[in-house]
């Protein structure tokens, strides 16, 4: 289209005779950003400023129409343009206000779903066509320009969820997360090209499946505004616009709230860590370094060619701040989980030496994002609403999840990236070579409550040539299946909460590819379906008993049985919860070899119920038959001890009181 055209064009810069410099007609006066609201953004504790900053229904000397701001503080003029005045950056200028560097303006009879842009004028008489950083909505890739929104009028119907939400404790409750990306989730076949579905059609499948699986949350990559889809969503133009690959922000509303109604939390991916050069974006905004770092030493990713925020400046920390609260309070989200915070802890991070700026005491931590993420944290944690952020960290760096005021960074849950790969270095060996590498899987409990941990298995590690989870396992067949069945046992056994990235629950083999759609096929298919029911029945017992989850983070939850059982491949473990009924004892066999002399210590002289082995839930046998009575004979330095004979890949899960 003639529209789309100009919008193409119009991201790239345009020369401006000097004569043009000034408005062309009297712009309005400065009425919609008081002086408070102008200080508020300056300190960078304006923490609604999206409700005065983008695009906003408003009624100016008795018209009504669209009032718009920007931050430009390096700009000579800005003006509105859009299709009522076609695209033509002389046409309604608008007014500076004072020495904030944001520029207001007013569009009569502007309603909603209307695409706009700012024309910039820089200090070099250049003309830059600019997408609107707090702008609600955006156009559809390829299109480049932002639109006019309504987010005020969706009716909520998930007050029940809130209240609960608010009412329970963090740390104490079962979380376990899976993670999705809707464009390859589950498509239409409808014959377009893309078979994005809406939002709305998303919901009821998400939460049908989560439900039926025993998901507590759903994770939900790229939803920001971004104009790769290979990107995933984490090089991000339009913070404070789903992206409309499946609809429009009221569709995203009904999503959470439909969520929300059958109890499915939803947690955001958050990045502001970076963003790309996109003409249209945030860089040079306004002719120069604006949202990033001017120095490219401080300011650009040498290996993902992005810039970075400039998180000395307020106004900066504001947009930020901002947008995650945003999502908070305008979308009912109940958590973000931010990504690639390492990156912005280190000066150094993916640079060589004579690349990158010691801070001013010679070292390599960036001290304005740590002091961005003490802000951010403890306004997040200040709100006592249930709401949670999640640290995607790499490295120990210290104090992730602990209180800014105790000088952490405040976070309330941190992946466990350590865990992940020792986890996955284990599981690809073949089995006569994991006594070697037993120390692998015990290595994590000896930190495991140093932080608060969620083990992640994500999307990182099923793309870019790292095969899905099923083809990281050894073996052929079935073999593979019966593998991944005790790594998950072990995952689900170990501290910490949970995330599953979608397709690993029932077996997906090729690698995950954003273009297409889940094989949903292979829940049909004997060894699939025997896995996914397998991880299902997991994610039950685990919402049912709160030994798995209770104590997460505390020596009390956690016991050892033998975790030096390395020539057979064994562990066993006990977890607890706050009462000590409904203990759970832990015993899984790594290797195809039976057991079936297999003698576990136990720590009291009582009857121990089989609940779920490498098979599932056990439900079809009585309980009598699932029943075994401890001897009060030593074993594995316990006081007690039981019989039970463990199959090559077996998994025991046994219920007991104390």
């Amino acid at each position: 289209m003639a529209r789309t055209t100009k919008k193409t064009a119009g991201a790239c810069v345009k020369k401006a005779p000097v004569k043009k410099t000034k408005p062309a007609e009297e712009p309005l006066d400065p009425v919609f950003l008081t002086k408070f609201d102008r200080y508020l953004f300056g300190n960078g504790t304006d923490y609604k400023i999206y409700q005065k900053l983008g695009a906003h229904a408003a009624v100016h000397k008795g018209k009504k129409g669209m009032h718009f701001a920007v931050w430009a503080p390096h700009a000579k003029a800005v003006s509105i343009v859009c299709d009522r005045n076609q695209w033509n950056p002389k046409s309604n200028y608008m007014l500076p206000l004072e020495k904030s560097g944001i520029f207001e303006g007013f569009m009569e009879d502007m309603g909603f779903g209307e695409t706009y842009k700012y024309a910039i004028l820089t200090k070099n008489d250049e003309v830059l066509f600019k997408a609107d950083p707090y702008a609600f909505s955006a156009e559809l890739r390829p299109g480049t320009a932002s639109k006019t929104a309504d987010i005020d009028h969706y009716t909520w119907g998930d007050a029940d969820w809130m209240t609960k939400r608010a009412s329970s404790g963090i740390f104490d409750q079962p979380l376990a997360i899976y993670e999705c990306h809707l464009g390859s989730w589950m498509k239409q076949q409808d014959g377009t090209e893309d078979g994005f579905m809406n939002y709305r059609a998303l919901a009821k499948e998400l939460a049908d499946y989560c439900h039926y699986m025993g998901y507590t949350h759903v994770e939900l990559m790229g939803i920001a505004e971004h104009p790769f889809d290979g990107s995933w969503g984490y090089q991000v133009t339009g913070y404070y616009a789903p992206t409309s690959r499946y609809g429009e922000p009221q569709d995203f509303m009904y999503m959470v709230d439909y969520l929300h109604k059958h109890d499915i939390g939803v947690i955001l991916d958050w990045v502001p860590a970076h963003f790309p050069k996109d003409a249209h974006g945030l860089a040079d905004f306004d002719g120069q370094a604006t949202y990033e770092y001017a120095d490219p030493r401080m300011g650009e990713h040498p290996d993902w060619g992005t810039k970075i925020f400039n998180y000395s400046m307020n106004e900066v920390k504001n947009f930020l701040i901002g947008n995650a609260l945003y999502w908070y309070d305008e979308y009912h989200i109940d958590g973000l989980r931010v990504d690639a915070v390492a990156s912005m802890l280190y000066l150094d991070y993916g640079r060589k030496d004579g690349e990158w700026i010691p801070n001013r005491f010679g070292g390599n931590g960036n001290l304005d994002a740590i002091e961005f993420f003490k802000h951010l944290n403890s306004v997040i944690r200040g709100r006592n609403d249930g709401t949670i952020i999640i640290a995607e960290e790499s490295t120990a760096w210290p104090k992730v999840t602990t209180r800014p005021e105790d000088d952490g960074l405040g976070f309330i849950y941190k992946w466990n990236m350590g865990w992940m790969h020792d986890f996955l270095d284990y599981m690809k060996l073949d089995p006569l070579f994991r006594k070697n590498n037993h120390n692998k899987m015990t290595f994590g409990m000896s930190y495991a409550t140093s932080e608060k941990f969620i083990l992640v298995l994500s999307h990182d590690e099923v793309v870019h040539l790292k095969c899905s989870m099923i083809e990281k396992m050894p073996g052929l067949g079935e073999d593979k299946f019966r593998n991944l069945k005790c790594g998950y046992a072990f995952m689900f056994g170990h501290a910490g909460k949970k995330l599953l990235f979608m397709g690993q629950d029932f077996g997906q083999y090729h690698e995950w590819d954003e273009k297409v759609q889940l094989d949903w096929w292979l829940c049909d298919e004997p060894w699939n379906r025997d896995l996914q029911n397998f991880v299902r029945d997991l994610l039950h017992m685990y919402r049912k008993y709160p030994a798995m989850y209770e104590l997460d983070d505390s020596w009390n939850g956690f016991e050892w049985v033998n975790a030096d059982d390395a020539d057979r491949s064994i562990f066993s473990f006990i977890r607890r919860g706050k009462e000590k009924k409904n203990s759970l004892l832990f015993v899984i066999n790594m290797t195809p070899v039976d057991r079936p002399d297999y003698m576990c210590g136990v720590p009291k002289k009582e009857t121990y119920t089989l609940i779920l082995d490498e098979h599932g839930t056990v439900g079809t046998k009585s309980e009598k038959q699932r029943s075994y009575k401890a001897e009060a004979l030593e074993c594995d330095k316990q006081p007690c001890r039981i019989s039970y004979p463990l199959p090559g890949y077996g998994i025991a899960v046994f219920r007991f009181n104390g």
